[in-house]
């Protein structure tokens, strides 16, 4: 009789052993792709970002040259 008992105490701690494991594991396969989603926002961010570096400094340009062009005509009126 109380190894009855002691087996079907085992057999619950197992299961809920495998319960919590199956838990871990969804939460792993969860966070591994919020992980993912996470890096692909972070290498279009990146892109985004020196898209507009690029574009800043095009603009830049061109505003020194404007204002390189301005002064040339005032001192050649």
């Amino acid at each position: 009789m109380s190894s009855d008992k002691t087996t079907q105490s085992v057999d619950v701690e197992l299961k809920k052993l495998e319960n919590r494991i199956d838990d871990l594991i969804h939460v792993c396969d969860k966070l591994g792709d919020e992980n993912r989603e996470l890096r692909n926002l972070q290498k279009d961010l990146h892109t985004d970002r020196n898209e507009l570096i690029r574009k800043n400094d095009e603009v830049k340009g061109r505003v020194e040259a404007m204002i390189a062009r301005l002064r040339s005509m005032e001192k050649h009126p």
